[in-house]
């Protein structure tokens, strides 16, 4: 079970509702002069798209870092989580960062997690004007675009990180503004029709310009469901990943309520990137004046910072709906403090991620979902980016599948030869089998990534269609159906000729007795029409005579099971009443404590109990004896006899002496070393008596 951290912050009795500030305020304005000023880009550049492709990079793909600007629209508390997720780099004027640096101190933030950026700014909305961050083939770059608010500090801060980071920047010369973009890190997007009203409704220069300069194809532009002069896509929905979608709900009872649905709609019936509808996730928002700011939330890394209404109902509807459409994330909740939080501004609006340069990108585009046709393997191919420059590591880029629900299993991807493109089959299903993959990759800089980002919590998923195997023409014989094995380490063989038409897979062989061992076989193995394998048994045990005991050798394939019978004479299974444990005994003195010698019957074929007769010194009279048991003493297969043996006599130097236990069957000597275990006294000359 996975635990998925939630923390909700209390709200601020102090802040302030929508209704509580004119319209300037709420529309993202610094004053009502402000908002009938009509001049716009008074330092944009426009500048060539790029030559190279773009790829703009979504707000859930990997980030290095998080920009905001001081003076703060955000709690510093807040400030202090994100230090503790990533970098925060800081828009301050010079004259103001040591305020900044006391101010976040206190707070608790990271400082080392912590950069300041020096530049001049007009507001605290970064997300509207600060950079698009944009990979050129493998290198970031930044786009800018004329800023739909006369700010000529903000309308700056593209160039400024653009020399901070020392990459390329690109003039597109469209009005615009990041709280009306949405994209999907793989060229799709979303704004409202604010981008066409602020563009002289010339859709056909606005869809070429996000096409070439950002990669954007195709660009969904929606109503405004809002119907509010701000007008801006974060305000209302969200992507939560490249097929995931968060869009408000209102009550029916509210008059707005049909124009959400209606974009709601659309996007159920539109093909995300991967080419099936996408998964639409509603969150409750009560409408009017109530402060609900749901999809204003800020995704960074492993996190989602979700701006908290005034309502605690509302509150915890929206953390749940967060946490079924992102598994694996750990879901915070957050008040606005003394800035406050707008439903048409709040903390998605305050700040703005910045990519991961090093990251891994992996593009598995051709998706494989709903019902598949039937083949025998199905491929899975990606690409895989590691724009740090490093190598990937081959023996780590994978395909993890579940079959039917069962244990995820990998298959290893190999190059195409397309550039950057790898290729694993699934294999193993049956018809109408349902199937859950995730495909993951990792590079040599320690970058690891997966698609989906869920991975197995939310893989992908499809369903194999119905499949009857065709009935095969011809037979698959096997050769002979019966092996005879009379002594130990034999080996015999036998075929598996495939006489049909199609091909047969040899799933396994196995032997029913531990004592066979496959030699110089792999399964599964696939076997052409036409083609042979020869299958090589070895028999472990001892030689012997009498009957034969028949043990089965199952061969599983794909037509069916067939098995071969191995017969093994009973008695080849005897080994004889034989000596086990420590094959030398030494005593250094009289008196010293017996040392015990262990015998077996391992006549475990024909089952012959032994007897034991006697125990007899062999030449020598330095030992005494103490089975344990009265002799003549029966012992049952695979029972053992014990036997304490002492030592009665002084000797000096090094002696050896042998002795012999009889019995019915066959004697056990213990003997000189060179011949079997021995028992053994001894002491050094000069020292004293031995044996």
């Amino acid at each position: 079970m996975l635990l998925m951290a939630v923390t909700v912050q209390a709200q601020d009795a102090s802040t302030p509702l929508s209704n509580q500030k004119p319209d300037w305020m709420r529309w993202h304005y610094l004053s009502e002069e402000e908002m009938y000023d009509t001049s716009r880009g008074m330092n944009f550049v426009e500048t060539d798209p790029p030559t190279g492709e773009p790829r703009f990079v979504a707000e859930f793909e990997p980030m290095q870092g998080v920009m905001i600007r001081y003076p703060l629209g955000i709690p510093t508390s807040l400030v202090a989580q994100l230090s503790n997720n990533c970098m925060v780099y800081c828009i301050v004027s010079t004259s103001q960062q040591n305020q900044a640096q006391n101010s976040f101190q206190s707070a608790g933030v990271d400082m080392n997690n912590v950069t300041f950026v020096n530049a001049p700014t007009d507001s605290y909305w970064v997300r509207d004007y600060g950079p698009w961050y944009i990979f050129e083939d493998r290198e970031p770059a930044i786009v800018d675009n004329i800023y739909n608010r006369p700010r000529p500090n903000d309308d700056n801060i593209s160039g400024v990180f653009a020399n901070f980071w020392q990459i390329p920047m690109y003039g597109m010369n469209l009005q615009h503004t990041g709280g009306n973009m949405m994209e999907d890190g793989r060229g799709h997007g979303v704004s409202d029709d604010l981008v066409l009203n602020e563009n002289n409704h010339n859709e056909t220069n606005v869809r070429n310009k996000m096409r070439d300069y950002l990669g954007i194809d195709p660009y969904h532009i929606t109503i405004d469901p809002q119907g509010d002069y701000i007008a801006h896509v974060d305000c209302w929905g969200k992507y939560l990943a490249p097929d995931k979608i968060l869009i408000a709900q209102l009550p029916q009872s509210n008059p707005r309520y049909q124009y959400y649905e209606q974009v709601a709609e659309y996007f159920e019936t539109t093909n995300c990137c991967w080419g099936y509808p996408y998964h639409v996730y509603r969150v409750q928002e009560p409408g009017g004046y109530t402060l609900a700011p749901y999809t204003n939330s800020l995704i960074l890394n492993k996190t989602v910072y979700v701006p908290m209404g005034s309502n605690s109902t509302y509150n915890n509807d929206a953390i749940a709906v967060y946490q079924e459409a992102m598994p694996g994330y750990e879901i915070v909740g957050v008040n606005g403090g003394s800035a406050g939080w707008e439903n048409t501004d709040a903390l998605h609006c305050r700040t703005r991620g910045v990519m991961d340069f090093d990251m891994l990108f992996v593009d598995h585009r051709n998706v494989l979902f709903g019902e598949q046709e039937w083949q025998d393997s199905i491929p899975v191919v990606s690409k895989f980016i590691a724009y740090s420059g490093a190598n990937l590591k081959q023996d780590s880029l994978l395909v993890y599948y579940s079959i039917d629900g069962g244990t995820y299993q990998t298959a290893h991807m190999t190059a195409t030869g397309n550039p950057d493109e790898y290729v694993g089959y699934i294999k193993g299903y049956q018809g109408e089998s349902e199937i859950d993959y995730y495909v993951f990759g990792a590079d040599e800089s320690g970058h690891r990534y997966t698609q989906p980002v869920f991975a197995d919590l939310d893989p992908h998923h499809f369903t194999m269609a119905a499949h009857e195997p065709p009935t095969p023409q011809g037979e698959l014989v096997i050769t002979p159906d019966t092996l005879w094995f009379t002594q130990m380490g034999q080996e015999r063989q036998f075929n598996i000729i495939n006489e049909t038409n199609e091909a047969v897979t040899i799933i396994d062989v196995v032997p029913e007795a531990s004592s066979f061992n496959l030699w110089d076989n792999t399964f599964p193995y696939t076997l052409q029409p036409g083609e042979t394998l020869v299958v090589t048994i070895n028999f472990q045990s001892a030689p012997g005579k009498d009957t034969y005991i028949p043990y089965e050798i199952l061969v599983q394939t794909t037509l069916g099971d067939r098995i071969v019978m191995g017969m093994v004479l009973n008695t080849s299974l005897d080994s004889g009443f034989v000596i086990v444990g420590a094959p030398v005994l030494e005593f250094n003195d009289p008196g010293d404590s017996p040392q015990q010698a262990c015998m077996q019957n391992r006549f475990f074929g024909s089952q012959i109990p032994v007897k034991v007769l006697s125990v007899t010194e062999n030449g020598t009279d330095y030992l005494s004896f103490e089975p344990h048991g009265t002799l003549p003493y029966t012992v049952e297969p695979a029972d053992y006899f014990y036997l304490d043996v002492y030592v009665n006599a002084m000797v000096k130097g090094y002696e050896v002496t042998t002795f012999t236990v009889q019995t019915d069957q066959n004697d056990c000597t213990y003997s000189e070393p060179d011949y079997g275990p021995v028992h053994r006294g001894r002491r050094e000359c000069g020292q004293g008596g031995g044996v």
